[in-house]
């Protein structure tokens, strides 16, 4: 049986430790398979791409998940309302567009708890996806962002959204880092003197870049605040991605146990 090749979209994307963790499953639960990554330079060509590279389906990570949303045919009911895919699969051939970041992220929220007033640092793809299925399930969102443009479509939907100079610090139960700061330099998502009276304030600091303590997680830490990094919201959108991908053939937790094993690994 010939092997089926998948891939993780990005860029950066040389950090992702997707290949391990889905090779790592698949070889555990014998399924023919493999995946790798792919350095994409221009979101506009990602269908492209993924048509030329044979792809039987992808992830998608920062900058290019609108891209991948506009790159399919087909989109499930979320994608479709949030404006952004993360996980793609060839089917038919036509190319169908989910999102597992929001169910992964939920997840770990309600596993950190901490309360309902959530603080978002960014809004890309991944905190529009996040932002609305945390409403759904009783939480009260608020987006914080350098810049103006990206804040219009959160507005239209009813969030409290603002830049830095708009905004006028609150209580928040957990501010979570959703931007790409500090994923290959030094920066903050924000200026230290709005993020520290938030940390100050908060219950906890979640941030969606994983396997490194990054200057937003290691100002939290110094100031007491329980945090975590996103390694869970890896496992858990990763466990639905493969469901996606392998056709809902194994059970879910046999999927989680394996991609679990596979954090154990270099």
């Amino acid at each position: 049986m010939d092997r089926e090749l998948f891939a993780i979209f990005g860029n950066p994307v040389a950090h992702s430790r997707s290949p391990l963790m889905h090779n790592y499953t698949f070889q555990t639960l014998d399924y023919p398979a493999c995946y790798g990554r792919y350095r994409l330079e221009e979101g506009e060509r990602l269908r492209e791409v993924f048509l030329k590279l044979g792809l039987k389906g992808a992830n998608i990570t920062v900058p290019h998940k609108e891209h991948a949303y506009r790159a399919c045919d087909e989109l499930d009911d979320f994608a479709r309302k949030v404006g952004a895919v993360n996980t793609i699969v060839l089917r038919d051939g036509k190319l169908h567009g989910y999102n597992t970041d929001a169910p992964g992220f939920l997840r770990v929220v309600e596993e950190f708890g901490g309360g309902k007033r959530v603080l978002f640092l960014g809004a890309g793809g991944t905190a529009a996806s996040t932002a609305m299925i945390l409403r759904e399930a009783g939480y009260e969102v608020t987006i914080l962002n350098r810049s103006a443009g990206r804040l219009e479509s959160f507005k239209e939907q009813g969030f409290a959204a603002y830049t830095w100079e708009e905004f006028a610090p609150g209580a928040y139960d957990l501010i979570v880092n959703m931007s790409s700061a500090g994923l290959e330099d030094e920066s903050l998502p924000a200026p230290r003197e709005i993020l520290e009276p938030l940390l100050r304030r908060a219950s906890g600091a979640l941030d969606v870049i994983y396997g490194k303590e990054t200057p937003f997680l290691r100002l939290a830490r110094s100031l007491g605040v329980r945090s975590k990094d996103g390694s869970e919201m890896l496992l858990y959108q990763g466990v639905i991605a493969f469901d996606y991908f392998t056709e809902g053939h194994f059970d879910l937790e046999k999927i989680e146990k394996a991609m679990r094993e596979s954090f154990f690994l270099d």
